[in-house]
Protein backbone atom coordinates (compact mmCIF):
# COMPACT_ATOMS: atom_id res chain seq x y z
CA UNK A 1 0.00 0.00 0.00
CA UNK A 2 1.20 3.48 -0.79
CA UNK A 3 3.74 5.16 2.43
CA UNK A 4 4.03 8.49 2.98
CA UNK A 5 7.31 10.47 2.09
CA UNK A 6 8.83 13.22 3.78
CA UNK A 7 6.51 15.53 1.88
CA UNK A 8 3.56 13.82 2.63
CA UNK A 9 4.08 13.86 6.14
CA UNK A 10 5.35 16.91 6.61
CA UNK A 11 1.96 18.15 4.87
CA UNK A 12 -0.12 16.70 7.79
CA UNK A 13 2.34 17.73 10.37
CA UNK A 14 1.74 21.04 9.78
CA UNK A 15 -1.88 20.81 9.14
CA UNK A 16 -2.41 19.17 12.62
CA UNK A 17 -0.59 22.53 14.10
CA UNK A 18 -2.48 24.86 12.43
CA UNK A 19 -6.01 23.10 12.89
CA UNK A 20 -4.92 23.14 16.73
CA UNK A 21 -4.42 26.80 16.61
CA UNK A 22 -7.81 26.93 15.21
CA UNK A 23 -9.65 24.97 17.27
CA UNK A 24 -8.00 27.32 20.41
CA UNK A 25 -9.34 30.36 18.80
CA UNK A 26 -12.69 28.68 18.39
CA UNK A 27 -12.69 27.77 22.07
CA UNK A 28 -11.68 31.30 23.18
CA UNK A 29 -14.24 32.92 21.38
CA UNK A 30 -12.36 34.68 18.85
CA UNK A 31 -13.57 32.72 15.77
CA UNK A 32 -17.70 32.84 15.71
CA UNK A 33 -19.25 29.09 14.52
CA UNK A 34 -20.29 30.37 11.32
CA UNK A 35 -16.22 31.10 10.64
CA UNK A 36 -14.94 28.12 12.32
CA UNK A 37 -17.44 25.66 10.17
CA UNK A 38 -15.46 25.88 6.60
CA UNK A 39 -12.39 25.39 8.47
CA UNK A 40 -13.50 22.20 10.70
CA UNK A 41 -14.98 20.70 7.84
CA UNK A 42 -12.07 20.82 5.48
CA UNK A 43 -10.52 18.62 8.70
CA UNK A 44 -13.47 16.29 8.92
CA UNK A 45 -15.51 17.37 11.79
CA UNK A 46 -19.00 17.79 11.46
CA UNK A 47 -20.93 19.03 14.37
CA UNK A 48 -24.12 16.64 14.68
CA UNK A 49 -27.48 16.01 16.55
CA UNK A 50 -25.54 15.23 19.99
CA UNK A 51 -22.07 15.48 19.41
CA UNK A 52 -18.78 16.20 16.77
CA UNK A 53 -18.13 13.42 14.33
CA UNK A 54 -14.50 13.22 13.31
CA UNK A 55 -14.89 11.19 9.59
CA UNK A 56 -11.31 9.97 8.91
CA UNK A 57 -10.05 9.19 5.12
CA UNK A 58 -9.47 5.92 4.56
CA UNK A 59 -8.25 6.06 0.58
CA UNK A 60 -9.57 3.72 -1.56
CA UNK A 61 -10.49 1.66 1.48
CA UNK A 62 -6.92 0.21 2.35
CA UNK A 63 -6.01 0.17 6.27
CA UNK A 64 -2.72 -1.75 7.58
CA UNK A 65 -2.55 -3.74 11.01
CA UNK A 66 -0.95 -0.79 12.32
CA UNK A 67 -3.27 1.60 11.17
CA UNK A 68 -6.17 -0.41 12.42
CA UNK A 69 -4.55 -0.58 16.09
CA UNK A 70 -4.27 3.24 15.75
CA UNK A 71 -7.98 3.67 15.00
CA UNK A 72 -8.81 1.21 18.28
CA UNK A 73 -6.34 3.26 20.24
CA UNK A 74 -8.68 6.61 19.63
CA UNK A 75 -11.71 4.65 19.38
CA UNK A 76 -11.32 4.09 23.72
CA UNK A 77 -9.18 7.16 24.59
CA UNK A 78 -11.65 9.69 22.59
CA UNK A 79 -14.84 8.00 21.74
CA UNK A 80 -17.08 5.99 22.96
CA UNK A 81 -14.92 2.87 22.38
CA UNK A 82 -15.93 2.36 18.52
CA UNK A 83 -16.25 3.91 15.37
CA UNK A 84 -18.68 3.46 12.66
CA UNK A 85 -17.31 2.53 8.82
CA UNK A 86 -18.84 4.29 5.90
CA UNK A 87 -20.29 3.85 2.30
CA UNK A 88 -17.29 5.89 1.35
CA UNK A 89 -14.92 3.08 2.70
CA UNK A 90 -13.99 5.63 5.97
CA UNK A 91 -14.71 5.21 9.29
CA UNK A 92 -16.65 8.11 11.72
CA UNK A 93 -16.20 8.63 15.88
CA UNK A 94 -19.52 10.06 16.66
CA UNK A 95 -18.22 11.25 20.18
CA UNK A 96 -15.49 13.18 20.43
CA UNK A 97 -15.24 16.67 21.64
CA UNK A 98 -14.05 19.50 20.06
CA UNK A 99 -10.81 20.30 22.04
CA UNK A 100 -9.74 16.79 21.60
CA UNK A 101 -9.81 16.60 17.67
CA UNK A 102 -6.53 17.97 17.66
CA UNK A 103 -4.97 15.65 19.48
CA UNK A 104 -6.75 12.94 17.03
CA UNK A 105 -5.43 14.22 14.22
CA UNK A 106 -2.00 14.00 15.07
CA UNK A 107 -2.70 10.14 16.49
CA UNK A 108 -3.76 9.84 12.70
CA UNK A 109 -0.50 11.35 11.45
CA UNK A 110 1.64 9.18 13.69
CA UNK A 111 -0.08 6.20 10.91
CA UNK A 112 -0.11 8.47 7.79
CA UNK A 113 -3.76 8.80 8.18
CA UNK A 114 -5.46 12.25 8.19
CA UNK A 115 -9.49 13.23 7.76
CA UNK A 116 -8.40 16.41 5.39
CA UNK A 117 -11.58 17.06 2.61
CA UNK A 118 -13.52 14.00 4.08
CA UNK A 119 -16.31 16.78 4.37
CA UNK A 120 -16.51 20.17 2.43
CA UNK A 121 -17.46 21.62 -0.97
CA UNK A 122 -14.01 19.18 -2.37
CA UNK A 123 -12.90 16.52 -4.08
CA UNK A 124 -13.65 13.74 -0.62
CA UNK A 125 -12.21 10.55 -0.40
CA UNK A 126 -11.35 8.38 -3.59
CA UNK A 127 -12.91 4.85 -3.77
CA UNK A 128 -12.14 1.97 -5.14
CA UNK A 129 -13.18 -1.65 -5.77
CA UNK A 130 -12.29 -3.49 -2.07
CA UNK A 131 -11.20 -6.46 -4.00
CA UNK A 132 -8.46 -4.01 -5.75
CA UNK A 133 -4.95 -6.15 -6.77
CA UNK A 134 -6.47 -9.47 -5.77
CA UNK A 135 -9.93 -10.18 -7.65
CA UNK A 136 -9.28 -12.65 -10.40
CA UNK A 137 -11.49 -10.56 -13.12
CA UNK A 138 -9.19 -7.50 -12.18
CA UNK A 139 -7.79 -5.55 -15.32
CA UNK A 140 -5.53 -3.62 -13.75
CA UNK A 141 -5.33 -2.66 -10.46
CA UNK A 142 -8.03 0.92 -9.50
CA UNK A 143 -5.53 1.89 -6.28
CA UNK A 144 -2.71 3.31 -8.53
CA UNK A 145 -5.35 6.30 -9.92
CA UNK A 146 -7.02 6.47 -7.21
CA UNK A 147 -3.63 7.45 -5.61
CA UNK A 148 -2.53 9.99 -8.11
CA UNK A 149 -6.13 11.50 -7.82
CA UNK A 150 -5.61 11.36 -4.67
CA UNK A 151 -2.25 13.00 -4.64
CA UNK A 152 -3.72 15.78 -6.94
CA UNK A 153 -6.91 16.57 -5.55
CA UNK A 154 -6.00 16.94 -1.87
CA UNK A 155 -5.69 20.37 -1.00
CA UNK A 156 -5.53 21.70 -4.34
CA UNK A 157 -6.92 25.28 -4.04
CA UNK A 158 -8.53 25.51 -7.52
CA UNK A 159 -11.22 22.95 -5.98
CA UNK A 160 -10.95 23.89 -2.21
CA UNK A 161 -14.10 25.37 -2.24
CA UNK A 162 -16.46 24.16 -5.07
CA UNK A 163 -20.14 24.59 -5.25
CA UNK A 164 -20.84 21.62 -3.72
CA UNK A 165 -19.11 17.70 -2.62
CA UNK A 166 -17.30 15.52 -4.88
CA UNK A 167 -16.82 11.86 -5.72
CA UNK A 168 -14.88 10.02 -7.62
CA UNK A 169 -14.73 6.32 -7.69
CA UNK A 170 -12.43 3.62 -9.81
CA UNK A 171 -13.02 0.31 -11.24
CA UNK A 172 -10.85 -2.07 -12.24
CA UNK A 173 -12.73 -4.85 -13.09
CA UNK A 174 -15.59 -4.98 -15.25
CA UNK A 175 -17.90 -6.40 -12.72
CA UNK A 176 -17.81 -3.14 -10.72
CA UNK A 177 -17.79 -3.69 -6.90
CA UNK A 178 -17.31 0.51 -7.03
CA UNK A 179 -20.64 2.07 -7.87
CA UNK A 180 -18.78 4.29 -9.92
CA UNK A 181 -22.17 4.76 -11.64
CA UNK A 182 -23.49 6.44 -8.68
CA UNK A 183 -20.26 8.89 -8.50
CA UNK A 184 -19.78 12.57 -9.67
CA UNK A 185 -16.93 11.14 -11.71
CA UNK A 186 -16.84 7.15 -12.30
CA UNK A 187 -13.88 5.70 -13.77
CA UNK A 188 -14.38 2.33 -15.40
CA UNK A 189 -11.59 0.53 -16.80
CA UNK A 190 -11.83 -1.69 -19.84
CA UNK A 191 -10.18 -2.84 -23.09
CA UNK A 192 -9.81 0.02 -26.17
CA UNK A 193 -10.01 -1.80 -29.26
CA UNK A 194 -5.95 -2.21 -29.19
CA UNK A 195 -6.45 -4.21 -26.70
CA UNK A 196 -4.47 -1.65 -24.12
CA UNK A 197 -6.51 -0.84 -20.55
CA UNK A 198 -7.94 2.77 -20.45
CA UNK A 199 -11.51 4.00 -18.49
CA UNK A 200 -14.51 4.96 -19.30
CA UNK A 201 -15.79 8.16 -17.82
CA UNK A 202 -18.89 8.44 -15.99
CA UNK A 203 -20.24 11.88 -15.23
CA UNK A 204 -22.55 13.12 -12.71
CA UNK A 205 -23.95 10.03 -11.18
CA UNK A 206 -25.57 10.80 -7.24
CA UNK A 207 -28.05 10.01 -5.25
CA UNK A 208 -29.54 12.34 -2.43
CA UNK A 209 -32.72 14.56 -3.42
CA UNK A 210 -32.34 14.08 -7.02
CA UNK A 211 -30.80 10.49 -7.96
CA UNK A 212 -29.40 10.05 -11.15
CA UNK A 213 -27.36 7.41 -13.17
CA UNK A 214 -24.06 9.12 -14.77
CA UNK A 215 -23.72 9.23 -18.20
CA UNK A 216 -20.97 8.38 -20.33
CA UNK A 217 -19.02 11.69 -21.12
CA UNK A 218 -16.41 9.25 -22.68
CA UNK A 219 -15.62 6.13 -23.55
CA UNK A 220 -12.26 5.83 -23.92
CA UNK A 221 -9.56 7.65 -22.19
CA UNK A 222 -6.10 7.00 -21.71
CA UNK A 223 -4.62 6.38 -18.23
CA UNK A 224 -1.88 9.13 -18.82
CA UNK A 225 -4.75 11.15 -19.24
CA UNK A 226 -6.80 11.02 -15.93
CA UNK A 227 -5.76 13.86 -14.44
CA UNK A 228 -5.72 16.47 -16.97
CA UNK A 229 -9.48 14.98 -18.04
CA UNK A 230 -10.35 15.08 -14.07
CA UNK A 231 -9.68 18.58 -14.12
CA UNK A 232 -11.15 19.80 -17.49
CA UNK A 233 -14.54 18.36 -15.65
CA UNK A 234 -13.82 20.00 -12.50
CA UNK A 235 -13.08 23.53 -13.97
CA UNK A 236 -16.31 23.38 -15.94
CA UNK A 237 -18.22 22.13 -13.02
CA UNK A 238 -16.47 24.99 -10.85
CA UNK A 239 -17.42 27.46 -13.49
CA UNK A 240 -21.16 26.61 -14.06
CA UNK A 241 -22.32 25.03 -11.33
CA UNK A 242 -25.11 26.37 -9.49
CA UNK A 243 -24.16 28.35 -5.93
CA UNK A 244 -27.29 29.74 -5.30
CA UNK A 245 -29.18 27.13 -4.30
CA UNK A 246 -27.85 23.83 -1.97
CA UNK A 247 -30.13 21.47 -3.57
CA UNK A 248 -29.40 22.35 -7.24
CA UNK A 249 -25.10 22.37 -6.50
CA UNK A 250 -23.94 18.96 -7.96
CA UNK A 251 -22.78 17.84 -10.78
CA UNK A 252 -25.31 15.90 -11.62
CA UNK A 253 -27.85 19.12 -11.86
CA UNK A 254 -25.17 21.36 -14.30
CA UNK A 255 -25.50 17.96 -16.64
CA UNK A 256 -29.31 17.25 -16.71
CA UNK A 257 -29.58 20.66 -17.24
CA UNK A 258 -27.21 21.56 -20.68
CA UNK A 259 -27.90 17.55 -21.80
CA UNK A 260 -24.80 15.52 -21.68
CA UNK A 261 -23.63 16.60 -25.15
CA UNK A 262 -23.19 20.29 -24.36
CA UNK A 263 -21.70 19.18 -21.25
CA UNK A 264 -19.18 16.78 -22.93
CA UNK A 265 -18.92 19.95 -25.95
CA UNK A 266 -18.12 22.10 -22.89
CA UNK A 267 -15.03 19.98 -21.13
CA UNK A 268 -13.65 19.08 -24.56
CA UNK A 269 -13.25 22.10 -25.27
CA UNK A 270 -11.30 22.77 -21.40
CA UNK A 271 -9.90 19.27 -22.59
CA UNK A 272 -7.70 20.80 -25.54
CA UNK A 273 -6.11 23.11 -23.48
CA UNK A 274 -5.03 20.69 -20.68
CA UNK A 275 -4.09 18.03 -23.22
CA UNK A 276 -0.67 16.93 -23.51
CA UNK A 277 0.45 19.64 -20.51
CA UNK A 278 1.90 19.01 -17.35
CA UNK A 279 -0.72 16.97 -16.12
CA UNK A 280 -0.46 13.76 -18.45
CA UNK A 281 1.09 11.41 -16.01
CA UNK A 282 4.80 10.21 -17.00
CA UNK A 283 5.15 6.77 -17.61
CA UNK A 284 7.77 6.92 -14.51
CA UNK A 285 5.79 8.40 -12.34
CA UNK A 286 3.08 5.44 -12.80
CA UNK A 287 5.32 2.95 -12.67
CA UNK A 288 6.58 4.67 -9.46
CA UNK A 289 3.42 4.55 -7.72
CA UNK A 290 2.40 0.94 -9.15
CA UNK A 291 5.57 -0.01 -6.84
CA UNK A 292 3.53 0.68 -4.08
CA UNK A 293 1.06 -2.08 -4.43
CA UNK A 294 2.78 -4.50 -5.81
CA UNK A 295 1.73 -7.86 -4.55
CA UNK A 296 3.10 -9.61 -1.66
CA UNK A 297 5.11 -12.46 -2.13
CA UNK A 298 2.57 -15.29 -2.29
CA UNK A 299 3.63 -19.02 -2.02
CA UNK A 300 2.99 -21.16 -4.67
CA UNK A 301 1.31 -23.71 -2.28
CA UNK A 302 0.40 -27.19 -3.40
CA UNK A 303 -3.61 -27.44 -4.86
CA UNK A 304 -5.58 -28.00 -1.04
CA UNK A 305 -8.93 -28.45 -2.97
CA UNK A 306 -9.48 -31.68 -1.43
CA UNK A 307 -9.20 -31.09 1.72
CA UNK A 308 -11.05 -28.07 1.62
CA UNK A 309 -13.83 -30.05 -0.24
CA UNK A 310 -13.48 -32.35 2.99
CA UNK A 311 -13.51 -29.59 5.61
CA UNK A 312 -16.74 -27.91 4.09
CA UNK A 313 -18.27 -31.52 3.97
CA UNK A 314 -17.87 -31.92 7.49
CA UNK A 315 -18.97 -28.39 9.05
CA UNK A 316 -22.10 -27.45 7.66
CA UNK A 317 -21.73 -23.66 9.39
CA UNK A 318 -18.02 -23.19 7.89
CA UNK A 319 -19.76 -24.30 4.67
CA UNK A 320 -22.53 -21.44 4.82
CA UNK A 321 -19.44 -19.24 5.92
CA UNK A 322 -17.14 -20.20 3.25
CA UNK A 323 -20.46 -19.90 0.70
CA UNK A 324 -21.17 -16.18 1.55
CA UNK A 325 -18.10 -14.89 2.41
CA UNK A 326 -15.38 -16.00 0.44
CA UNK A 327 -14.35 -15.13 -2.68
CA UNK A 328 -11.74 -16.31 -5.50
CA UNK A 329 -8.48 -15.05 -5.58
CA UNK A 330 -6.36 -14.42 -8.33
CA UNK A 331 -3.21 -16.33 -7.02
CA UNK A 332 -3.78 -19.96 -6.51
CA UNK A 333 -3.92 -21.20 -3.23
CA UNK A 334 -5.75 -17.65 -1.90
CA UNK A 335 -8.90 -16.37 -0.84
CA UNK A 336 -10.43 -13.21 -0.17
CA UNK A 337 -12.58 -13.31 2.97
CA UNK A 338 -15.28 -10.10 3.77
CA UNK A 339 -15.43 -9.95 7.58
CA UNK A 340 -19.25 -9.06 8.04
CA UNK A 341 -19.82 -6.25 10.64
CA UNK A 342 -23.61 -7.19 10.00
CA UNK A 343 -24.18 -9.65 12.85
CA UNK A 344 -27.80 -10.11 14.30
CA UNK A 345 -28.88 -7.16 15.76
CA UNK A 346 -25.37 -5.11 15.44
CA UNK A 347 -24.86 -1.72 14.31
CA UNK A 348 -24.60 -2.44 10.80
CA UNK A 349 -20.62 -1.28 10.55
CA UNK A 350 -19.78 -0.53 13.63
CA UNK A 351 -16.66 -2.00 15.05
CA UNK A 352 -15.70 -1.85 18.77
CA UNK A 353 -12.07 -1.35 19.96
CA UNK A 354 -11.53 -4.64 21.31
CA UNK A 355 -12.39 -6.24 17.40
CA UNK A 356 -10.47 -3.79 15.99
CA UNK A 357 -6.94 -5.13 18.15
CA UNK A 358 -8.29 -8.92 17.26
CA UNK A 359 -8.62 -8.27 13.67
CA UNK A 360 -5.35 -6.57 13.48
CA UNK A 361 -3.90 -9.18 14.78
CA UNK A 362 -5.82 -11.41 12.25
CA UNK A 363 -4.47 -9.78 9.45
CA UNK A 364 -0.98 -9.99 10.40
CA UNK A 365 -1.78 -13.75 11.15
CA UNK A 366 -3.65 -14.45 8.19
CA UNK A 367 -3.29 -11.65 5.48
CA UNK A 368 0.17 -10.11 5.15
CA UNK A 369 -1.07 -7.45 7.60
CA UNK A 370 -3.27 -5.74 5.52
CA UNK A 371 -7.47 -5.07 5.41
CA UNK A 372 -9.78 -3.37 2.76
CA UNK A 373 -12.73 -1.26 4.04
CA UNK A 374 -15.65 -2.31 1.67
CA UNK A 375 -18.36 0.30 0.49
CA UNK A 376 -21.06 -2.12 1.98
CA UNK A 377 -19.29 -1.17 5.42
CA UNK A 378 -17.70 -4.70 5.95
CA UNK A 379 -13.50 -5.27 6.14
CA UNK A 380 -11.87 -7.30 4.16
CA UNK A 381 -9.02 -9.68 4.35
CA UNK A 382 -7.55 -10.31 0.94
CA UNK A 383 -4.25 -12.77 0.73
CA UNK A 384 -5.99 -15.54 2.50
CA UNK A 385 -4.41 -19.18 2.82
CA UNK A 386 -6.76 -21.52 1.55
CA UNK A 387 -5.65 -23.92 4.02
CA UNK A 388 -6.22 -21.82 6.57
CA UNK A 389 -9.53 -20.74 6.15
CA UNK A 390 -10.56 -23.24 8.50
CA UNK A 391 -8.45 -21.85 11.21
CA UNK A 392 -9.48 -17.74 10.05
CA UNK A 393 -12.89 -18.82 10.64
CA UNK A 394 -12.59 -20.29 13.88
CA UNK A 395 -11.25 -17.09 15.03
CA UNK A 396 -13.22 -14.43 13.96
CA UNK A 397 -16.23 -16.82 15.47
CA UNK A 398 -14.94 -16.58 18.24
CA UNK A 399 -14.86 -12.43 18.02
CA UNK A 400 -18.51 -13.12 16.64
CA UNK A 401 -17.70 -11.63 13.46
CA UNK A 402 -17.69 -14.50 11.28
CA UNK A 403 -22.22 -14.27 10.34
CA UNK A 404 -22.25 -15.45 6.88
CA UNK A 405 -24.47 -13.36 5.13
CA UNK A 406 -21.93 -11.42 2.76
CA UNK A 407 -24.29 -10.15 -0.47
CA UNK A 408 -27.71 -11.63 1.27
CA UNK A 409 -30.82 -10.00 2.99
CA UNK A 410 -29.17 -9.18 6.23
CA UNK A 411 -25.88 -7.98 4.64
CA UNK A 412 -27.75 -3.99 5.12
CA UNK A 413 -26.04 -0.97 4.10
CA UNK A 414 -27.77 1.63 6.82
CA UNK A 415 -27.06 4.95 7.99
CA UNK A 416 -26.49 6.17 11.00
CA UNK A 417 -29.77 8.30 10.84
CA UNK A 418 -31.54 10.51 13.61
CA UNK A 419 -29.62 8.28 16.43
CA UNK A 420 -27.07 10.98 15.58
CA UNK A 421 -27.52 13.02 12.16
CA UNK A 422 -29.51 16.29 12.84
CA UNK A 423 -30.41 16.10 8.74
CA UNK A 424 -32.55 12.96 9.52
CA UNK A 425 -36.14 12.24 9.82
CA UNK A 426 -36.15 8.70 10.96
CA UNK A 427 -33.72 6.41 12.86
CA UNK A 428 -32.00 3.81 10.38
CA UNK A 429 -30.26 1.40 12.61
CA UNK A 430 -32.94 0.06 14.97
CA UNK A 431 -34.85 -0.90 11.55
CA UNK A 432 -31.75 -2.90 10.26
CA UNK A 433 -31.42 -4.38 13.45
CA UNK A 434 -35.18 -5.48 13.47
CA UNK A 435 -34.80 -7.10 9.76
CA UNK A 436 -31.41 -8.72 10.50
CA UNK A 437 -33.47 -10.82 13.71
CA UNK A 438 -36.55 -11.15 11.62
CA UNK A 439 -34.08 -13.05 8.86
CA UNK A 440 -31.92 -14.94 11.23
CA UNK A 441 -31.70 -18.50 9.63
CA UNK A 442 -29.03 -19.30 7.56
CA UNK A 443 -30.45 -21.68 5.13
CA UNK A 444 -33.46 -19.24 4.38
CA UNK A 445 -30.78 -16.26 3.27
CA UNK A 446 -28.61 -18.46 1.35
CA UNK A 447 -31.78 -19.65 -0.27
CA UNK A 448 -33.25 -16.27 -1.05
CA UNK A 449 -29.80 -15.73 -2.46
CA UNK A 450 -28.35 -12.20 -3.40
CA UNK A 451 -30.69 -9.53 -2.55
CA UNK A 452 -29.24 -5.99 -1.18
CA UNK A 453 -31.45 -4.19 0.94
CA UNK A 454 -30.02 0.16 1.97
CA UNK A 455 -31.37 2.34 4.20
CA UNK A 456 -31.34 5.91 4.54
CA UNK A 457 -32.80 8.00 7.48
CA UNK A 458 -33.66 10.90 4.76
CA UNK A 459 -33.57 12.42 1.43
CA UNK A 460 -29.96 12.76 1.34
CA UNK A 461 -29.58 8.77 0.70
CA UNK A 462 -26.38 8.13 2.75
CA UNK A 463 -27.54 5.09 3.23
CA UNK A 464 -27.53 4.56 -0.41
CA UNK A 465 -31.24 3.44 -0.62
CA UNK A 466 -31.96 4.64 -4.49
CA UNK A 467 -29.57 1.78 -5.54
CA UNK A 468 -30.62 -0.94 -2.86
CA UNK A 469 -32.71 -3.98 -4.69
CA UNK A 470 -35.06 -3.25 -1.77
CA UNK A 471 -34.44 0.71 -0.26
CA UNK A 472 -35.87 2.09 2.46
CA UNK A 473 -35.90 5.29 3.10
CA UNK A 474 -37.14 7.18 6.49
CA UNK A 475 -39.47 9.92 6.28
CA UNK A 476 -41.52 12.43 9.02
CA UNK A 477 -45.08 12.26 8.99
CA UNK A 478 -46.32 14.64 11.45
CA UNK A 479 -43.63 14.16 14.26
CA UNK A 480 -43.95 10.23 13.50
CA UNK A 481 -41.68 8.07 11.64
CA UNK A 482 -42.90 6.00 8.58
CA UNK A 483 -40.36 3.88 5.86
CA UNK A 484 -40.90 4.08 1.96
CA UNK A 485 -39.92 1.41 -0.04
CA UNK A 486 -38.40 1.12 -3.31
CA UNK A 487 -37.62 -1.76 -5.18
CA UNK A 488 -35.26 -2.53 -8.43
CA UNK A 489 -32.47 -0.52 -7.80
CA UNK A 490 -28.26 -1.66 -8.27
CA UNK A 491 -25.52 0.15 -8.13
CA UNK A 492 -23.17 -2.45 -9.97
CA UNK A 493 -22.35 -2.46 -13.73
CA UNK A 494 -25.70 -2.39 -14.85
CA UNK A 495 -26.59 0.42 -12.36
CA UNK A 496 -30.54 1.32 -11.91
CA UNK A 497 -32.75 3.40 -9.45
CA UNK A 498 -35.34 1.90 -7.34
CA UNK A 499 -39.26 2.17 -7.86
CA UNK A 500 -41.20 3.43 -5.02
CA UNK A 501 -43.74 0.48 -4.24
CA UNK A 502 -46.36 2.47 -2.21
CA UNK A 503 -47.03 4.65 0.84
CA UNK A 504 -44.61 4.66 3.56
CA UNK A 505 -45.02 2.02 6.82
CA UNK A 506 -44.51 2.77 10.45
CA UNK A 507 -41.83 0.57 11.73
CA UNK A 508 -43.08 -2.27 12.92
CA UNK A 509 -44.65 -3.08 9.77
CA UNK A 510 -41.44 -2.77 7.79
CA UNK A 511 -39.93 -6.16 8.71
CA UNK A 512 -43.25 -8.14 8.20
CA UNK A 513 -43.17 -6.17 4.18
CA UNK A 514 -39.72 -7.53 3.61
CA UNK A 515 -40.91 -11.26 4.66
CA UNK A 516 -44.15 -10.55 2.25
CA UNK A 517 -41.48 -9.27 -0.56
CA UNK A 518 -39.10 -12.09 -0.22
CA UNK A 519 -41.82 -14.87 -0.36
CA UNK A 520 -43.49 -13.45 -2.97
CA UNK A 521 -39.95 -13.39 -5.34
CA UNK A 522 -39.43 -16.97 -4.07
CA UNK A 523 -42.75 -17.81 -6.09
CA UNK A 524 -41.81 -15.86 -8.69
CA UNK A 525 -38.53 -16.88 -10.14
CA UNK A 526 -37.56 -19.05 -12.75
CA UNK A 527 -35.28 -20.85 -10.82
CA UNK A 528 -32.98 -20.91 -7.68
CA UNK A 529 -30.41 -19.26 -10.08
CA UNK A 530 -32.64 -16.22 -10.79
CA UNK A 531 -31.63 -13.30 -7.99
CA UNK A 532 -34.39 -10.85 -6.81
CA UNK A 533 -33.37 -8.29 -9.17
CA UNK A 534 -33.35 -10.37 -12.17
CA UNK A 535 -37.21 -11.33 -11.20
CA UNK A 536 -38.20 -7.80 -10.18
CA UNK A 537 -36.93 -6.83 -13.66
CA UNK A 538 -38.75 -9.60 -15.36
CA UNK A 539 -41.89 -8.97 -13.78
CA UNK A 540 -42.16 -5.66 -12.64
CA UNK A 541 -43.30 -4.13 -9.45
CA UNK A 542 -47.31 -4.65 -9.98
CA UNK A 543 -47.55 -8.48 -7.83
CA UNK A 544 -44.80 -7.34 -5.14
CA UNK A 545 -47.07 -3.88 -4.14
CA UNK A 546 -50.26 -6.29 -4.59
CA UNK A 547 -47.99 -8.67 -1.92
CA UNK A 548 -47.52 -5.58 0.06
CA UNK A 549 -50.57 -3.55 -0.10
CA UNK A 550 -54.00 -5.52 -1.78
CA UNK A 551 -56.01 -3.53 -3.35
CA UNK A 552 -55.26 -1.03 -1.26
CA UNK A 553 -52.35 1.40 -1.90
CA UNK A 554 -53.66 4.72 -0.96
CA UNK A 555 -52.03 6.71 1.93
CA UNK A 556 -52.02 6.24 5.59
CA UNK A 557 -53.85 8.42 7.75
CA UNK A 558 -51.72 9.04 10.56
CA UNK A 559 -53.28 9.99 13.54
Amino acid sequence: MYRYDEFDQQLVDERVTQFRRQVERRMAGELTEDQFKPLRLMNGLYLQLHAYMLRVNVPYGMLSSRQLRQLALIARRYDRDYGHFTTRQNIQYNWVSLEDTPDILAALAEVEMNAMQSSGNCVRNITADQFAGRAKDEIEDPRVWCELIRQYSILNPEFAYLPRKFKIAVTGSPNDRAAVAVHDIGLRMHHGEDGKPGFEVIVGGGQGRTPVIGKTIRGWLEPEHVLGYVEAILRIYNMYGRRDNLYKARIKILVNAVGIDKFRELVDAEWEHLRGGELTIPAEEISRIHAYFAPPEWEELPDGAATLAAQLAENETFAHWHQANVSEHKQPGYAIVTVSLKAPGREPGDLDADRMDALAELADRFSCGELRVSHRQNLVLADVRQDQLLTLWQALSALELATPNIGLLTDMIACPGLDYCALANARSIPVAQDISRHFIDVDKLQTIGNLSINISGCMNACGHHHVGNIGILGVDKRGKEYFQLTLGGASDQQASLGDRLGPALPQDEVPGAIETLVDTYLGLRQDADETFLETYRRVGITPFKTAVYGDDTSPRRVA
